[in-house]
């Protein structure tokens, strides 16, 4: 049967990471493709997220593309833990050494896309009115890209500056003289509040949930360094390959993976106590109990408040900043200056367990307590993750069943790859991969490669689609979580985007894959070598 008439053979939503690669290796195997991207520039997380401070938690010599010896060669990081603008200006480098930017489309949000049953093909309709047939669609959105509003009283009546960090101004902002508010103290709460406070007249700190936050030993990269970490790029991608987080090295959180010998309910207190001089920060979750057993976590987080009450003069501050949660629930931050910068004079702390939030006013904000007034607030309030981008497009597969429906019940997907009832689309790193649970670029190449493999397969055999079959599906979902059952990451008190928790009215499902990276690599190629188990070609 000849191919159904079309405009492009692949049709990617998204120009970061993912969207790039993906570019790249549809190139590599003769499909014409295109890129839309709602951005004026390229980047995806690291083009929006822009706040000041913002800091990769993964050591930049991992996080980075591993597919091609040139470019690892030809880039030179400059920090250990890179910022957002050295993974921007690294992404356009990347995009500029591949020629990439003649296939991608900016300030152009994908609308719909809608499967044909007789032709096998999706139309794809965009902002600009225009309208492309394609043979595939590659959401290619990120885990981390669909914005939060927080649903608060009088959100828009505010008459001085309301910023976002999930899409800060690309020009920047200067706090200096004003008075700031900041609500939220997930990563780019903790991560732009020090660099903040450094320049503001006064700040307030509005937390609804305590961070676990380490100290993310940033530092430059010296050229002797840097010529060495180079030469040990094929050790390291090795290394990588093998670790369940899919990373050698994993810079503030390295420490975690020397093997703890004492269970944490099992030691005195004042060898507990010593293991915070002898290991820092993370010597409060050093042990054999701490991040399997709930008892032994919240033993675990009176150490870690040890070590708050180490910096934080103020004793009613430093209590309110330890979580009242298990580590390992939410994804741990990175900072650098955090905990300090609590003990700045213009900084105050509002805790909103204990007074919470009633309304933004049009002079500030006012909580059940007290009423302020600022120049400038800040929300650092998060993201509707993993499904929260794909669910805003009006995607429809077989029937006109629309994706927001399928993922409004679970975030069905099978190997975060497919998902059941829409062929021939594809989602890099969907719900049911490691993704979030692992250094991102190592996961994404996975994802690319995979999918680029298949459609080549496709081509190679004839195949006009590909689907993923509902009982695998239903298979894969029920062992990712018979994976998590019982786990700290899924005990009752937490309220983590990795379940969805943070958005009203989101099914509570623990979206990501938590087997590791290389058991799910292993998967995946088993999958492949079994003639695509659990999918359907036809």
């Amino acid at each position: 049967m000849a191919d159904a008439p079309h405009d492009l053979d692949v049709v990617v939503i998204g120009a970061g990471f993912s969207g790039l690669y993906m570019l790249h290796k549809l190139r590599e195997i003769g499909l014409s493709a295109r890129a839309y991207e709602t951005g004026t520039g390229i980047g995806g997380t690291w083009f929006w997220n822009r706040y000041p401070g913002a800091r990769c938690d993964v050591q930049s010599i991992e996080y980075s593309f591993s597919f091609s010896h040139e470019i690892e060669q030809e880039w030179d990081w400059s920090e250990l833990m890179p910022s957002q603008p050295e993974v921007e200006r690294y992404l356009n480098f990347v995009c500029d050494r591949l020629d990439l930017r003649r296939d991608i489309q900016l300030e152009t949000t994908v609308v719909s896309a809608k499967f044909d049953e007789h032709d096998s093909t999706w139309t794809v309709t965009t902002s600009t009115g225009e309208r492309v047939i394609a043979r595939f669609l590659v959401g290619a959105t990120g885990c981390l890209s669909a914005p939060l509003e927080p649903n608060i009283k009088g959100l828009h009546s505010f008459g001085g500056v309301s910023l976002y960090t999930n899409r800060f101004p690309s020009e920047g902002h200067d706090f200096s003289g004003e008075r700031v508010a900041v609500i939220g103290t997930g990563s780019s709460g903790v991560q732009s509040i020090p660099v903040i406070a450094a320049q503001a007249r006064s700040l307030h700190v509005f937390q609804r949930s305590a961070a676990y936050t380490l100290p993310s030993n940033t530092r430059p990269i010296d050229a002797q360094e840097l010529a060495e970490l180079k030469a040990a790029y094929p050790e390291i991608r090795r290394a990588q390959q093998e670790a369940l987080a899919a990373t050698a090295r994993f810079g503030a959180f390295a420490a975690l993976r020397e093997p703890a010998s004492r269970a944490i309910l099992e030691t005195p207190r004042e060898e507990q106590l010593s293991a915070l001089d002898e290991r820092g920060w993370l010597g409060a979750f050093a042990w054999t109990d701490a991040l399997v057993n709930y008892e032994a976590s919240q033993a675990a987080t009176a150490l870690y408040g040890e070590m708050i009450r180490r910096v934080v003069k103020d004793p009613a501050t430093a209590a309110s900043l330890v979580p009242d949660y298990p580590f390992g629930c939410k994804r741990p931050c990175i900072d650098v200056g955090y905990f300090e910068t609590y003990n700045r004079e213009n900084v105050t702390l509002v805790n909103l367990k204990k007074d919470p939030i009633i309304e933004i006013t049009p002079s500030g904000i006012r909580t059940e307590e007290q009423e302020f007034e600022f120049d400038v607030i800040v929300f650092a309030t998060g993201f509707d993750a993993m499904t929260g981008a794909l669910r805003r497009i009006d995607i429809r597969g077989r029937g006109g069943q629309a994706l927001a429906d399928v993922w409004a019940t679970s975030p069905a997907g099978y190997l975060g790859i497919q998902v059941a009832g829409f062929p021939n689309f594809f989602t890099v790193t969907g719900p049911g991969s490691p993704s979030v649970l692992t250094n991102m670029v190592a996961s994404i190449e996975l994802h690319v490669e995979w999918i680029a493999d298949c459609l080549a397969h496709l081509q190679a055999t004839g195949c006009r689609t590909i689907e993923a079959l509902p009982s695998a599906q239903d298979e894969w979902i029920e062992h990712g979580a018979a994976i998590v059952q019982g786990r700290l990451s899924t005990h009752e008190t937490c309220t983590s985007w990795y379940l969805g928790a943070n958005v009203p009215g989101k099914t509570r499902v623990y979206m990501p894959y938590a087997g590791g990276h290389p058991a799910y690599r292993k998967k995946v190629e088993s999958v492949v070598a079994a003639g695509y188990e659990g999918f359907a070609l036809t």
